[in-house]
């Protein structure tokens, strides 16, 4: 996490509280006289280990939070759930009709001490830079500074994702009332003690707490920010969902001198199979695989195409020389669902390679998926795409009839817990007021995201809840 602004200036800039460019200068300046608490905040919260399956020290977290809530002024309660609990706020200022529902996570990855330089990911320590430029030697006794540079960073679990949008969060609310302003809104804030496991409580948890989660638009404090460091909005997130192709050969491995050219191969079938799904532009040429993709309006093409992007420079980094299919730019590329394969397995390589024909060969895919276009219907056309390639599809290890039976045996088993895609309209009127309310301050426009190519575990909580939502990543990219 970079300081020492926190992207508090951002935060301020959001639709809750609309200040606008003259309170940018009041609000920085309150940060800079403020260092030492606010990063001080910081360096407590992630002090705390928040791995979900550590209760002890997650009901720790809760109730810091719920605290820090309270102090703003804010009703907050740490909500029971089937598994950690949901710590919830609301502040109602006077005369607010409108009201925005924050979400932050709060617990964090699993980690092991033995990738990190320090002795301990959970006692947060403070750089003048990053380890990889060369800034090794900590900085001695930070809650003790009262000026941070803008360049020095904490490195601890959870500083970006996702403690230090909290904690800007919380400062901006100081800032704000250390000038004597309040929201424009009232605010109502939820934070998710199982993200990074998925959030399985959360969904369950809607009903028994509706009431309290209804609001007019969701605002979710997650992800980095564009690369170019501009305020940036994230309208969706594309869903996910995994599945593994098997193609099976000889019941096992047998020799490929005694066999070979009379035994089939599996793993060149599959290799064959999997050519079969897509061209050398990239497109997926499984039937129907774009049926329902929505064509994006003019206005909305303009926003996306306007995205600013180095794609020479990814390619660099990437050490690639053109993107798949020349001319397409990243985030057009955003807007279609993708067949990926991820990883493919079949008998052994290397030292551990063997003189054999493999008993099977398998593929582990995943489509990223968009609103219109749900997993398991394009999981079912690729189903039938390998069909159409001759492929008896079995759900089960074949036995000795369907081998007899059947000369092309595969099987596909699907992720039983795919994560969903949401999207809100790029130009609904939410959406506007919020890009409005970041350019009023910035004086510029944000970065406008139609949809993050990733996934996000919270995808279904906002579908249900039924309210805009938008990503407001904070972080640094």
């Amino acid at each position: 996490m970079r300081l020492p602004r926190l992207g508090l200036a951002f935060l301020l800039s959001c639709s809750p509280f609309a200040l606008g460019q003259d309170a940018r200068g009041p609000v920085e300046a309150w940060v800079q006289a403020h260092q030492r608490q606010v990063v001080g905040e910081l360096l407590d919260l992630l002090a705390i280990p928040n791995v979900a399956a550590d209760r002890p020290n997650i009901e720790r977290n809760a109730a810091f939070l719920k605290a820090a809530l309270e102090k703003r002024g804010f009703r907050a309660e740490v909500l029971p759930t089937d598994g950690n609990p949901i710590v919830w706020g609301e502040l109602r200022p006077t005369g607010a009709s409108r009201t925005v529902l924050i979400y932050f996570q709060y617990d964090g990855q699993p980690v092991s001490a033995k990738g990190w330089a320090q002795p301990d990911p959970f006692e947060p320590v403070v750089r003048t830079g990053r380890i990889d430029a060369g800034a090794t030697t900590p900085v001695e006794s930070p809650r003790q500074l009262d000026h941070f540079e803008r360049d020095w960073r904490v490195y601890g679990r959870s500083a970006s994702d996702a403690k230090g949008p909290i904690v800007a969060f919380l400062a901006a609310l100081d800032a704000l009332a250390a000038g004597g302003q309040a929201p424009t809104v009232n605010v109502r804030v939820v934070m998710d003690g199982e993200e990074e496991s998925g959030s399985p409580s959360l969904m369950a948890a809607i009903e028994r707490y509706r009431d309290r989660l209804a609001a007019d638009q969701m605002l979710v404090f997650d992800g980095p920010a564009h690369t170019s460091g501009r305020p940036t909005l994230v309208y969706g997130a594309r869903g996910i969902h995994p599945f593994r192709l098997t193609v099976y050969g000889p019941k096992s491995g047998v020799h490929s001198g005694n066999y070979g050219n009379w035994v089939p191969n599996p793993a060149l079938r599959l290799a064959h199979l999997l050519a079969s799904m897509k061209d050398d532009a990239g497109n997926a040429l499984v039937r129907g695989f774009y049926d329902e993709v929505p064509q994006p309006t003019a206005e909305e093409l303009a926003l996306i195409d306007a995205v600013p992007g180095d794609e020479a420079k990814l390619l660099k980094a990437f050490g690639v020389a053109q993107p798949e299919q020349p001319g397409l730019t990243l985030q057009r590329a955003l807007l279609r669902p993708t067949l990926n394969v991820r990883g493919l397995q079949s008998a052994f390589v290397g030292a551990q390679a063997r003189t054999i024909i493999p008993d099977r060969a398998v593929a582990e895919m995943d489509i990223r998926t968009l609103v219109e276009t749900p997993g398991d219907r394009l999981i079912a056309r690729v189903a039938e795409h390998v069909r159409a390639q001759g492929y008896h599809l079995v759900d089960a290890e074949p036995d000795d009839a369907t081998r007899a039976r059947y000369s092309r045996i595969a099987r596909i088993e699907a992720d039983r817990a795919p994560l969903q895609a949401f999207r809100t309209p790029l130009l609904g009127p939410e959406s506007r007021r919020l890009a409005a309310a970041l350019a009023d301050a910035w004086g510029q426009p944000p970065v406008q995201l139609r949809s993050m190519g990733g996934s996000v575990p919270i995808a279904p909580f906002i579908q249900a809840l039924k309210i805009p939502a938008v990503l407001v990543p904070i972080v640094n990219y």
